[in-house]
């Protein structure tokens, strides 16, 4: 089955990013393709490659990053999103990019299923 994922929250403030995260490590055990995560709202802060989580807190930035590396996966962060909260391309994560809504809606259209973190 291929999935696309919409992330709405950010890493450090709600749940959803962290769970999206071990959802699509898990997808990717049992032989599923995630063919893009799009990253909307606050859902873009999981990009920031200046975010520094305390020691003992997951990176989830440098843990998107690994896994898009790592399966091919097309890492989104929504443009309008981002330039509201200040993130350009400078600050990017590896393996992230930006881009418009329509690669959402093509993730909706081409994946099986859409499936979504975060109010």
């Amino acid at each position: 089955m291929k999935f696309g994922i919409l992330i709405n929250e950010g890493p450090f403030t709600h749940q959803a990013s962290d769970t999206a995260y071990r959802f699509a490590v898990a997808a990717l055990v049992k032989g599923h393709e995630i063919m893009r995560v799009f990253f909307y709202n606050d859902g873009v802060n999981n990009a920031n490659r200046l975010s520094e989580p305390q020691s003992d807190d997951r990176n989830l930035v440098s843990l998107w990053s690994e896994l898009g590396n790592k399966h091919g996966i097309d890492l989104v962060v929504c443009v309008a999103a981002a330039l509201r909260r200040g993130i350009k391309d400078e600050i990017l994560a590896d393996g992230f990019r930006i881009s418009g809504l329509g690669q959402l809606v093509e993730a909706g259209i081409e994946a099986d299923r859409m499936v979504v973190f975060g109010d």
